[in-house]
């Protein structure tokens, strides 16, 4: 298989409105981002994977873009964004830029004249009905919004002002061509795709993902756009399997580099139920099983895994799976020593790297995100009590992750000169922050950091192969192996000592959080223990 630069990497997600305001507005902006690379570039990771900046009213936070090459005023200009290229550039960062195509703002140019001109060949950008089905759409509620001037409905699977795109028209999947090349024209790394899944939606037939044209459009896209550069391409697939990720990231199929999957992440809620019924206890038997399938169905020469715990839309899992207590510190490198020596391309959202944990919301007034506001309504509506409701949404609600970056112990933790930030900062800023981490050589940063540098150095971790190992319930052991040489990695994920018999014999110390060599000879792994060895 050949190998890119993307197999080596390490991708870190920035959500530009919490990472670092220069202009004091309580927002955060692109000249902050710029302001932060040395710190990145500390951290060692490759590239940044920079959620929407492009002009947008803002209704999901940059989701709902009513200009594709234009910046939000919020963020800045285009002059700060090509700074923010080139000096990321200069410290060897690469941008990967999220590509929200499945739907646009319903201020977007392309609407607004789809909606005032019927006739015009921009109405078939968009999807209308005379009558709708009963589609329902994510954030809530029918997918279908009636239109008072054209009389009929448009189809929306997200909020009511992002209006889906119709794919099927060949104008419009041009046009996203063009615009695609224009942000590869200056330089970028690559695109993250939203949803991409639901590109090749039949409303008619009620299929949102997974369409049968789907992999078409995708690879006409590879062909007219990034296929012909070396680019990191990885599409957010809601509803992948390792069968379908195959012919997403196979080599030969001319697609993406590799797709995010969120099997795993299915855990933090009930078995078929809704999302907000979520989960209290990780079933770490039922995470082996996950993640032992994607590593070894998805083999080498037929795709790429991406590895991930946090992004955007979650909650911290240092908060749903890790303990926030007197284990934060260890659990939090557990759980990152876990994921990271797996095969794939790791990604690491702003402020893991430094433990940052849920925020404590004490009332929907706290409450920023329209998924969660929906959800609140329907939820009243059904008889669920207020208290009920933010306990759902303290648990997994998306403004857990969106919450300012933890700078420093000043005020608004060194993320804004401004007396209140468009979210406020979690009250844990003045022990959980940047700066303490960078001064304490034992903190979460330097294992990510150790961990980005095994990436860039290790080949084993590109092309070992993966085998799970029997264990207790809550230890989650698995080796490595590439020709002679072996690795182990055993992590418990609990609060309690476990008993375990894996080996007494290796070479050396990968990476660890523990006495490994006490847990090796004594056979007990003590909370939260973590560690790679080199097995001979």
């Amino acid at each position: 298989m050949q190998k890119h630069w993307w197999h080596k990497a390490t991708i870190y997600q920035i959500y530009p409105k919490s990472f670092m305001d220069a202009n004091g507005d309580g927002i955060g902006d692109l000249k902050g981002i710029t302001s932060k690379l040395d710190y990145l570039q500390k951290l060692g990771i490759t590239a940044i994977w920079l959620s929407p900046v492009y002009q947008s009213p803002m209704d999901d936070n940059g989701y709902d873009i009513s200009d594709y090459e234009a910046i939000a005023d919020i963020f800045g200009n285009m002059e700060d964004m090509d700074e923010l290229l080139v000096e990321a550039n200069n410290r060897g960062i690469k941008i990967i830029m999220d590509l929200v195509v499945n739907h646009t703002s319903d201020e977007h140019a392309w609407f607004i004249e789809a909606r005032d001109h019927p006739d015009s060949l921009k109405r078939d950008y968009y999807i209308w009905r005379n009558q709708p089905n009963d589609l329902l759409s994510v954030f809530g509620g029918s997918a279908w919004q009636y239109d008072e001037k054209s009389g009929q409905y448009y189809l929306h699977f997200f909020s009511k002002k992002q209006p889906d795109l119709n794919w099927e028209n060949a104008a419009l999947r041009q046009k996203i061509y063009d615009m695609m090349n224009f942000w590869i024209a200056k330089g970028i790394g690559g695109f993250r795709m939203d949803v991409i899944d639901m590109i090749g939606k039949i409303p008619d037939q009620k299929i949102s993902g997974n369409g049968p044209k789907l992999h078409d459009y995708i690879k006409e896209m590879n062909q007219a756009t990034f296929g012909q550069h070396d680019l990191l391409t990885v599409g957010e697939t809601w509803g992948a399997t390792p069968e379908i990720a195959k012919r997403y990231s196979n080599p030969e199929g001319q697609e993406l580099s590799m797709v995010f999957q969120f099997e795993h992440i299915g855990l933090q809620h009930k078995p078929d139920t809704p999302k907000w019924d979520y989960e209290k206890e990780l079933d770490v038997p039922a995470l082996k099983k996950i993640f032992e399938k994607w590593q070894t169905d998805l083999e080498l020469t037929q795709g790429w895994n991406s590895l991930f715990w946090d992004n955007h839309d979650l909650p911290r899992v240092l908060s749903i799976w890790g303990n926030t207590g007197i284990y934060r510190q260890k659990s939090s490198k557990a759980l990152a020593i876990l994921l990271h020596l797996m095969r794939g391309t790791p990604y690491i959202y702003q402020g893991e790297e430094i433990g940052m944990t849920n925020y404590p919301f004490a009332s929907l007034e706290e409450i920023n995100d329209i998924e969660s506001l929906n959800y609140a309504q329907e939820a009243l509506g059904k008889g669920k009590t207020k208290e009920q409701i933010m306990n759902s949404i303290r648990m997994i609600g998306r403004d857990n992750a969106r919450t300012p970056m933890q700078w420093n112990d000043t005020d608004q933790a060194g993320f804004s000169a401004a007396k209140s930030t468009w979210l406020p900062v979690n009250p844990n800023y003045k022990d959980i922050n940047a700066a303490a981490a960078l001064a304490d050589p034992d903190s979460i940063f330097y294992t990510y950091q150790k961990l980005v540098q095994l990436r860039k150095g290790e080949d084993w971790l590109i092309d070992a192969d993966f085998e799970l190992l029997e264990t207790p319930d809550k230890v989650f052991a698995y080796k490595r192996s590439l020709a002679a040489e072996s690795y182990l990695i055993a992590v418990n994920l609990s609060d309690e000592e476990q008993s375990v018999e894996l080996t007494d014999s290796y070479k050396d110390t990968i990476i660890s959080n523990t006495d490994e060599d006490q847990a090796l000879t004594s056979h007990k792994l003590q909370p939260w223990d973590a560690f790679c060895v080199r097995l001979g």
